[in-house]
Parts: structure tokens; sequence; C-alpha cells
């Protein structure tokens, strides 16, 4: 077979920082190269990508590059179309795999196109009013008539195989399951950065909970910092010398978790007034007079950036997310809504514990007993389940080899052979 795959997604896969489709097209791509020589692969790029030798280092690949990427802006979306699929054509492909959503629908070729999740349409209230009328021509047009011209769908778990059915009419015997994989780096985890260095330079302590993605309101952060917050205030707690650490990319709707983060840690440590942003930023001393003679009248930078017991640390290189992951006592992801869930697999093929929602697709990826599954929306259950992390080794101990056991069953040759199978149901 003659097999085109859309490959504008891919960036940066040299960093292990690229996200979401980029991330699954990358590693499907690679892993389908080293699966199968008989089938000829056309990988479509466009200008952005520089590194293509990696690709067109194998004999049965073809490359290709959309010449107009950098005037798309000033061309019409159907002109644009237009474009893409006469390109297409002209290779005659036996199928064409899109990984992003959606297909160029002037081709007329037999198709596949992947859906990751459909957040955009189950909870628009969590994304800001210009991005929703920017995607309008997306949500209305491309995705849905995408949806009904593909010859086979790919949906990457059974919840959003569920969601498509139901937003979109779609048969269900057009959509295949094929769940994505995870790079298990085991629990020696060989490619992390030094913890001490992790810890210098984020100003964290030894013992934490962590979470990692975007800032954004379908994390449910607030929720995650209000708990950790009562966890911390409760008499006795088992808490006392545990941050939270917060890690990811700002997204939309994040300042409300900001102030969420300084009104829970002023709540911890008694402190009265609440620092500025500009005392924050310039780690101003609004100690008393009293406090600063008991003291001493400057701490050092360390001391002070590490007194926060909960802390937004930014986006953070791929090295240091796995230190992060290796160290702490627990990832916590209290997500209202997610497609698949890589972070919390990520986490668990690494042997850290986990604590996530019951909700969408989370229960299928975790199991029943490779996390702890929460309603995210009672507070009291994340409590319950960060107090039971911390009160029982027992639990910890099974959860981290059963997390582990559990994200082996996601690799990305099963994603690559299952793909493979879907391709192969379109022949002639």
């Amino acid at each position: 077979m003659k097999i085109g795959i859309d490959c504008r997604t891919i960036l940066n896969p040299g960093a292990g920082e690229q996200a979401g489709v980029g991330h699954y097209t990358y590693y499907l791509v690679k892993s389908l190269l080293a699966l199968n020589q008989d089938n000829i692969y056309v990988l479509f790029f466009d200008d952005r990508f520089k590194n293509k030798k990696e690709f067109s280092a194998y004999n049965n690949v073809i490359i290709r590059t959309f010449p107009f990427y950098q005037y798309k802006k000033y061309l019409p979306v159907t002109y644009s179309q237009m474009l893409v699929s006469a390109l297409l054509s002209r290779e005659k492909l036996d199928v064409f795999h899109s990984p992003a959503n959606t297909l160029p629908l002037p081709y007329d070729g037999k198709s596949v196109v992947t859906v990751h999740d459909l957040a955009i349409y189950k909870y628009p209230e969590f994304f800001p009013g210009k991005f929703l009328n920017r995607q309008i021509f997306s949500t209305r047009v491309l995705v849905p008539r995408s949806l009904q011209k593909a010859d086979r769908i790919i949906a990457v778990s059974k919840n959003t195989k569920t969601d498509i059915i139901e937003e979109f009419s779609v048969p269900e015997d057009k959509i295949s399951v094929v769940y994505e994989g995870v790079i298990s780096h085991g629990k020696s985890c060989p490619n992390q950065a030094d913890f001490a260095g992790v810890k210098k330079r984020y100003g964290i302590s030894d013992n934490y909970f962590l979470f990692l993605g975007t800032i954004e309101p379908r994390k449910n952060i607030i929720s995650l910092i209000k708990a950790f917050r009562n966890l911390k205030l409760i008499y006795d707690s088992p808490a006392e010398d545990y941050q939270l650490i917060i890690a990811g990319a700002k997204g939309w709707k994040d300042q409300p978790v900001y102030e969420a983060i300084a009104d829970a840690n002023a709540s911890i440590l008694g402190i009265k007034r609440r620092r500025s942003g500009l005392e924050r930023r310039r780690g101003f001393d609004v100690r008393t007079d009293s406090q600063k003679k008991k003291m001493g009248e400057r701490r050092s930078l360390d001391d002070r950036r590490k007194q926060d017991p909960i802390k937004y640390i930014g986006y953070v290189p791929h090295a240091d997310k796995l230190a992060l992951l290796c160290r702490a006592v627990c990832f916590v992801f209290p997500t209202l809504y997610e497609g698949f869930g890589l972070p919390v697999l990520e986490a668990m093929s690494i042997g850290t514990p986990v604590i996530t929602s019951n909700l969408s697709s989370l229960p299928e990826i975790v199991g029943s007993k490779s996390g702890l599954l929460i309603d995210p929306t009672k507070e009291a259950e994340l409590i319950d389940a960060m107090q039971h992390i911390l009160t029982d080794e027992g639990l910890r101990e099974s959860l981290s080899i059963s997390g582990h056991e559990r994200a082996q069953e996601f690799n990305w040759n099963n994603c690559a052979q299952k793909t493979l199978e879907v391709y192969q149901s379109l022949k002639k």
C-alpha cells in the first residue's frame, strides 16, 4: 500500500517536548516505519520542520513538503484546502491519514482521521470566547464533515469513541479504538535531570505532590489547590512537610489559579496580608519587625522560595519533568475531561502513585487497581486520597508496582500495529 500521513504537527521531536497531536504523530510514524517495510509511506511536512533526515533515511519513505505554508494566512480556507487536496491526489495514495481531527474536504481518496478529544464540544465553557470564535469554521464545518467523509475514524479511547457517536451520529462500526502509547522510562528513569539541580532551580523541597499540565479550567487545578490547603490545615496533618508543585505552560482563563495559589499560601502560612505581584516577583520580605528580629534580618533566596507550600513553577523541560515525576510522592491529576490522559500514563510508567478523576477516559486508562480514582467535583474525596497516600506506605508501593505494569500495556508498537490494521481494512 501507498500510505500518506500528514506530519505537519511534528515540530520538535528531538527535545522530547512535543505535546498532543505532534507527540502522537511522531511516535506513530516512527513505530510504523520500524514495524513495516512493505508499504510505501508518503510523509507530508511543511517548511517549519527541519529535521526530516530521521524519516528520509528509510528506503520506503517519500518526503513531501507543502510549499505554501508561509502564505497560508493570506489564503482563504477553501483555497488552502484545494491546494492540499491537489498535492495529495497527485501522489495516488491508497489511503491518507490525518492525525488531527480534520481532512481536506475536496480530497476524494480513501482516508482515515484520528480524533483525540472533543472537549471543545463537550465543555465549551472551558475555553475563552475569542478562541471559540476563531474555531467556528472548524467546529461547525471542518470537523463534522471530515468525520462523515472519512472512511475510517481512529478514536484514542473508548470514551472518545462514545463522544464521537453522541456528538456526530457516526456509525459505531466506522470507528476503531486505538490507544496511544507511552515511552516507558522505567523506575530508574535514566533520562531525568539531576534532582539536586532541579530542587535549586525551582526552589522545592524533597517532599511534594505534583501536578503537570496546561493551566486551564479543564484541569480543575483550583479544586486541587483548595484540597491541599485544607489537608495542610488539618490538626497534626500528615502533609505538614509537603508541598504541592504545579508545573505546566500557561493556558487560558488561568489568572484565578495564580490568585488561588496566593490565597492558599497566605492561609496556610497565617499571613494576614497577601503579597502583591511585584512583591512576589522581587521576593520582598513582608514579615513584621518582631519576626525579622527573631528569624534574622534577611533569609537566603532559597529559603524564601522554599517556604511556599504551593508553588507554580511554569513550563519545565523534559528532563526536569522526569526528575520531578520520579521523586513525587504522588502525581495528582483531577481533570474534568481528557480524551486519553497521557500525563497520568507517564507517571504510572515511572512507578509514581497516581490520584486522578473517575471521569471521561481516565478509568479505562488507569484501570481498577493502578491508581486512586476520585470524583474531581468532591473536595473531600481528593483530600482523603492524598491523606491515604501519605499515611499508607503499602498503598504507595502497591500503586507504584501495578501502575508501572499497567503502563506497559500502552506502547507505540501496539498502536502502530492496530493503526496498520485500520489502513489494511481499506484495501481495494
